[in-house]
């Protein structure tokens, strides 16, 4: 029994849900974001919430169930408040510049990388050595994030490169004399 899926997702003002033609709308006011629903769940959008619970009594039911319910308050909390990830650049002449659509990252290689911004997805860069990415779809926003740091990803020696904001890096020490 899933902890998690029993509790319905609350609906705050301002926030309309929709369930037609096997997806679930949810529109709010940063925007519009919809799941294809499952066919071992069963929906019911009533009285302000969502109740999310298993259509029958498989074991594939009781499995989706607690993540179906999760993907629906994601979808209402994007619409409503948005998602925002943090990475943090460290290391010598390593920046980062937000240009349009284009987010400029200086990395220590003999080029500067051009990193093209998707659709839905806002990039600011406060400093030089922050990137902030935000967007009301929680997967796109870490996908994006995962990508950004993939170019830099942090070394154990010298901690060099690009991190999420409160990640730890196991650092290790170095060959001795």
């Amino acid at each position: 029994m899933s902890r998690i899926g029993k509790r319905p997702v609350s609906v705050p003002a301002g926030v309309t849900a929709t369930l037609a033609d096997g997806r679930l709308s949810v529109k709010g006011p940063k925007g519009e974001l919809s799941i294809v629903t499952h066919d071992d769940i069963s929906y019911a959008v009533e009285d302000g919430r969502i109740s999310v619970g298993p259509a029958n009594a498989s074991r594939r039911a009781r499995d989706f169930w607690g993540m179906q319910r999760t993907l629906v308050q994601n979808l209402v909390t994007g619409v409503t408040e948005g998602f925002t990830k943090t990475l943090e650049i460290t290391g010598v002449g390593y920046r980062a510049n937000a240009q349009g659509n284009t987010l400029k990252l200086q990395l220590g290689y003999s080029h500067d990388v051009d990193f093209a911004i998707p659709e839905g997805i806002t990039v600011k860069t406060p400093d030089q050595t922050t990137v902030e990415i935000s967007g009301i779809d929680r997967q796109q926003v870490g996908q994006v994030a995962a990508e950004i740091r993939r170019w830099r990803k942090p070394e154990p020696y010298k901690g060099k490169g690009i991190k999420y904001r409160g990640e730890f890096i196991f650092r290790k020490e170095g060959k001795k004399k």
